[in-house]
């Protein structure tokens, strides 16, 4: 039995190294079937962490703890201790216990030599510190560690750290220079661990969140794909997951954005207020762009938890209100609410947008046009090409509402370009439809162009109601609009062949090996399907498929 058990903890270990969770999960299980260990109950929480179920790999992991005391093995305990200091820290917001474990960490490793362990110690103390000198030190400090023992992992792990940390303190050039190399050497394979490249991830989105650097964000997502199709999420770790989520909205992929979002809910939820706060309200912020606006408004009922939170609180409700044509209300909320975001120039320039549009939907052209000078303001004295996009448009949409449309013209083709440019779908297709606007009078061809491109793009991400006002654009210029949400029609051969294959049950894995397709070509394939027929999940694909399919059976 014991030479059975050491056999699936071998059969687990290769799994891991290859990402193949579940294989990993049912391996170590069954190797404490045949003999409890602490290898098999640490690389059972190893694997619980990949598949995401966060209670249970902590459960595990203390077992592992315990077990490794009592056979007297420090380092192997230290390694425990380690690793639930970080999840305390990371999923849990639970400070005192991180601090528990890590002080026994520390204990532990006094009578050890130093090498890796305390290097690991290192990172795991300086992780999200808010003393960012002495968070830098001990970066620097595993660094130092991790290149006199050959560490790889540990090497980028604290550059990825000390970059983090860098921009944290205000240079982002070097941050973001040490953050990039991290980045490129975990992807490209230059680690022994693929938790190295979750720590990498990690930092870097947090660091981009920090320094609102969106841009480099989607760059080094769009890297990471392929990545994240082979093994799954690389950003488990709650505050990861939300910031990812962001991203994802941002470029446009809103059903995984939901998912990621969602996940951010659950693992927050009860256990830190301030990131469950942020996961409710981005959330709620893309149901509103998806015309879902009851969901957004019990996402924000006693969504706001401090005062970054309360601020992005305060602008997706002035969404809301916008959304629902109360544009004097929206238009309080964010005047009223604008000292709190005077510190974060990123929500600013987001809140001055808004603000534009708020006032212009009330008819004060003249406050309209403050907040689009002072937006324009903003761009020209940062670095953020979003701020200098955002601002065109802004000044775009307020020359068009004085008249000027020349102007409006203008403004609004180059924020189009600048948009398309960053690679930020639904801005640009907002400029486009505002662009065909604008040329709708004097240049109804061209107006129409632009207006079926934003349609085709509201459609592709689910905005429905920016594709209703688009569509009612296109009418309004003699245009008959494609088929709307809703008609099968809309639907390509290929995505009816993939709607019939969720009415039998398929997953997205199942789909791509019965199409001989990959799994991401089949997850866009069923996003796709649920945008055009305007369906909310898998399931309600499914039994709108089947439920066609027993009309065509029998048409009485």
């Amino acid at each position: 039995m014991a030479g059975d058990g050491d056999g699936d903890l071998a059969r687990g270990a290769v799994a891991l190294d290859e990402g193949r969770w579940a294989g990993a999960r049912a391996a170590f299980e069954a190797a404490l079937a045949a003999a409890d260990s602490a290898e098999g109950r640490f690389g059972l929480a190893a694997a619980l962490w990949w598949l995401g179920e966060s209670h249970a790999c902590v459960e595990q992991c203390t077992l592992a703890y315990a077990r490794f005391s009592r056979r007297d093995d420090p380092a192997g305990a230290a390694r425990c201790a380690v690793w639930l200091a970080i999840a305390y820290k990371s999923n849990f917001a639970n400070h005192v216990a991180a601090g528990g474990w890590l002080a026994r960490a520390e204990r532990l490793l006094a009578a050890v030599p130093t090498g890796s362990p305390h290097g690991w110690l290192y990172v795991a103390r300086a992780y999200r510190l808010a003393d960012l000198e002495a968070a830098e030190a001990l970066a620097r400090r595993a660094l130092e560690v991790a290149e006199a023992g050959g560490d790889i992992d540990l090497q980028l792990v604290a550059l990825a750290q000390l970059g983090h940390v860098r921009v944290g303190r205000g240079d982002a050039a070097g941050g973001f220079g040490l953050l990039d190399e991290a980045m490129a050497a975990a992807l490209a394979g230059e680690r022994s661990t693929l938790d190295t490249v979750v720590y990498a991830c990690c930092d870097m989105l947090n660091a981009c969140e920090l320094a609102d650097d969106l841009e480099r964000a989607v760059q080094w997502c769009r890297v990471a794909d392929e990545f994240v199709v082979t093994y799954g999420r690389p950003f488990l770790y709650a505050e990861c997951r939300i910031y990812y989520g962001s991203v994802l909205a941002a470029r446009g992929r809103w059903q995984e954005a939901e998912q990621e979002l969602a996940a951010g809910l659950r693992m927050t939820r009860g256990s830190c207020p301030g990131l469950h706060a942020r996961a409710r309200t981005r959330l709620a912020a893309l149901r509103i762009r998806q015309g879902r606006l009851e969901e957004a408004d019990e996402l924000l009922a006693g969504a706001g938890a401090g005062t970054e939170a309360e601020a992005e609180e305060a602008l997706a409700t002035s969404a809301l209100l916008l959304a629902r044509g109360d544009a004097p209300a929206a238009t309080r909320r964010l005047e009223h609410r604008l000292h709190l975001v005077e510190a974060h120039r990123s929500q600013l320039a987001t809140a001055l947008d808004a603000l534009v549009d708020a006032r212009l939907a009330a008819g004060d052209l003249d406050g309209a046009g403050g907040a689009a000078t002072r937006l324009e303001e903003l761009a020209a004295a940062g670095d953020r090409p979003r701020w200098s996009a955002s601002a065109a448009a802004a000044i775009g949409r307020v020359a068009m509402a004085a008249g000027d449309l020349a102007a409006a013209a203008e403004r609004l083709e180059a924020a189009s370009r600048q948009w398309a440019g960053l690679g930020l779908p639904f801005e640009l297709a907002r400029a486009q439809a505002e662009l065909a606007r604008a040329l709708a009078g004097h240049q109804p061809e061209a107006a129409a162009d632009h207006a079926r491109r934003a349609l085709a793009a509201f459609e592709e991400l689910g905005a429905a109601p920016d594709a209703d006002r688009t569509a009612e654009l296109l009418r309004a210029l003699g245009v008959r609009a494609r088929p709307r949400a809703g008609a099968v029609g809309a639907l390509s051969g290929r995505e009816q062949e993939v709607l019939g294959l969720l009415a039998e049950g398929l997953s997205n894995p199942e789909i791509a090996r019965r199409l001989h397709i990959s799994r991401k070509t089949a997850s866009h394939h069923v996003s796709s399907i649920l945008t055009k027929l305007g369906l909310r999940n898998r399931a309600e694909a499914a039994a709108f498929a089947a439920g066609r399919r027993d009309r065509v059976r029998d048409p009485r």
